[in-house]
């Protein structure tokens, strides 16, 4: 794998001028990245008529299909067309860098920049949620240590750990071993930075005000006669918060073509929200008429989560959604074996279409209209790509052929110029798939089943009793943040395309109190992944001049 094409990258205060930004709202990290201060809210209003475009996908094979791509490189085609855009994204986790895809800030000639810096310790964001979240733990075990005035049982401690790469030998562990000098022994492990409740409260907080009451309101165990014990009680959200003053503040950097881009924050959509902070969104529909944005893999995941849980907490209305699709995705929920995707085979791509519709039928419940955006791949032959647009169109559904890749902001002036006449002619607007106030077991049902499929649910003892303990304590008014693999609609991965009369198995339900929603674990998804057997960190390096190469 070689180094990216270069890019001449324009001075970050160009880029902030570009939207309206003055320096006086920009704390400059050298000259091609910028934080955004979060007094800018104060000193703008949103625009009147900025539309949000929600960037999602079919049920994505292994190695992803191409949404931050696509988020990209339509927003550099809405430039083309002479339009005010901006587009908002998550930041990259080391573990997926390093891990599986090599990097996530796109690709091609639709890419963020400074590609290298972005996915590599990107102003330090994710080392300070690290920081800040693996501070508590420190903090709750020191109170154990010291007399433990509040009574914590160290069996009963909810609070674990994390860092920001994938190791599955730190899943579970037992600390405190080596006499009373060193604390408590007790079970913990670590979870993985995307899925830490300091990730989800930063990109839930719309000022440092908020960032600590939500801190205050973490729920990190429990007392021997099960009385909920809270951060809060610890009066520790002060310093926990003050690690985390400049990762609060979004991000501003830029694409290749040179398209202003708020870069913040980064839960994964299988284990969290899924999508980047509602302070770099908010910002962005100050700044432009039109905003992208994007939640991670399948729309069962990180869109249902926008719609149901980011949407109502950031008072965001998304105009439109964008399903993106691929050849490649289509044949593998076609039952096309992996190892076998590259092959041109334009029946097979049709043999998947089932799972695209669901997808597609599952955004009109949300009230909103969807083009699909079919991204073509390098190996993607003419005869498969015009197969699948028939198809779908023959079908009822609207798609548009994408080349951002290849093409840059040119190769989705196509999917632009849909997107800008349908929402100048819609007036839906969108709605929650539920009411928070509906009982825990409804709204998991409802998701499991309009989402996912599911024809019921099974509750395992453990989900049974944290349901229980979540409705005697007054937090069943939370909305659902379901915990589920990207890889099939179901809780089972081996289950491609559309799978039929399942049933969603859920382990246990977690509380994340702070954040202000509720985890309910479902099959086998963990929240500490692990690399595989041969990693992308084998073909990144760094030359004699600090080039860095591979990431792609």
């Amino acid at each position: 794998m070689g180094k990216a094409k270069t890019v001449r990258l324009k001075p970050i205060l160009e880029i902030a001028e570009s939207i309206g930004i003055a320096p006086e709202y920009l704390e400059l990290y050298g000259d091609y990245k910028a934080k955004i201060k979060l007094s800018l809210l104060s000193g703008t209003k949103r625009r009147p008529g900025s539309r949000l475009i929600l960037v999602s996908a079919m049920t994505p094979t292994p190695a992803g299909e191409g949404k931050t791509t696509v988020s990209i490189g339509l927003s550099q085609a809405f430039a083309k067309l002479g339009k005010s855009i901006a587009v908002a994204l998550r930041e990259p986790s080391l573990g997926p860098v390093f891990g599986v895809k090599g990097g996530a800030t796109g690709g091609g000639a639709s890419r963020l920049e400074p590609m290298e810096d972005i996915n590599l310790h990107f102003n330090n964001d994710f080392h300070a949620i690290e920081s800040a979240h693996n501070l508590l733990s420190a903090l709750v075990d020191n109170h154990v240590f010291h007399g433990n005035e509040l009574g914590l049982d160290a069996r009963k401690i909810m609070w674990r750990r994390v860092i920001d790469m994938n190791d599955r030998t730190l899943r579970d562990m037992v600390i405190g071993l080596g006499g009373a000098g060193n604390g408590v022994p007790r079970e913990t492990g670590f979870d993985i930075v995307p899925s830490s409740e300091i990730m989800a409260i930063l990109c839930l907080s719309r000022s440092y005000t908020e960032l600590k009451q939500k801190i205050r309101n973490i729920l990190i165990g429990f007392t021997h006669d099960n009385k909920p014990v809270t951060a809060g009680e610890l009066k520790v959200e002060g310093s926990v918060a003050a690690l985390l003053k400049y990762a609060l503040m979004p991000n501003l950097v830029q694409t290749t073509e040179h398209v202003p881009a708020i870069v913040h924050g980064g839960p994964f959509a299988n284990i969290a929200q899924g999508t980047n902070s509602i302070l770099a969104t908010d910002m962005a529909l100050r700044l432009a008429d039109y905003v992208i944005t994007e939640a991670g893999f399948g729309f069962d995941l990180g869109a249902e989560k926008f719609f149901d849980i980011v949407a109502p907490y950031g008072e965001l209305a998304p105009g439109i959604v964008v399903l993106v699709a691929t050849v490649r995705a289509l044949k593998y929920h076609g039952g096309i074996e992996r190892d076998r995707l590259a092959a041109p085979d334009h029946r097979a791509a049709i043999m998947g279409l089932a799972n695209l519709r669901k997808h597609y039928e599952n955004i009109a419940k949300f009230g909103v209209p969807c083009v699909i955006a079919l991204n073509r791949f390098a190996g993607d032959t003419d005869e498969e790509i015009e197969s699948v647009v028939l198809a779908a169109e023959d079908e009822g559904m609207n798609i548009a052929r994408v080349d951002v890749h290849a093409r840059g902001g040119e190769g989705g002036v196509e999917l632009a110029e849909k997107l800008i006449r349908i929402l100048a002619e819609s007036k839906s607007r969108p709605a929650p798939l539920y009411d928070w106030n509906w009982p825990v077991e409804d709204k998991i049902f409802k998701v499991a089943s309009e989402i996912y499929g599911a024809v019921s649910i099974d509750y395992q003892p453990l989900a049974k009793r944290n349901i229980e303990t979540i409705k005697k304590l007054g937090y069943d008014k939370l909305p659902v943040c379901i915990a589920k693999t990207q890889q099939s609609l179901s809780d089972n991965p081996s289950l491609l395309g559309l799978p039929k009369d399942f049933i969603v198995t859920v382990r246990e339900v977690k509380i994340a109190s702070g954040a202000g929603f509720l985890i309910p674990i479902t099959g086998e998804i963990l929240r500490m992944p692990g690399l595989p057997k041969i990693p992308a960190a084998n073909n990144i390096d760094i030359d004699e001049e600090g080039t860095i190469t591979g990431i792609f």
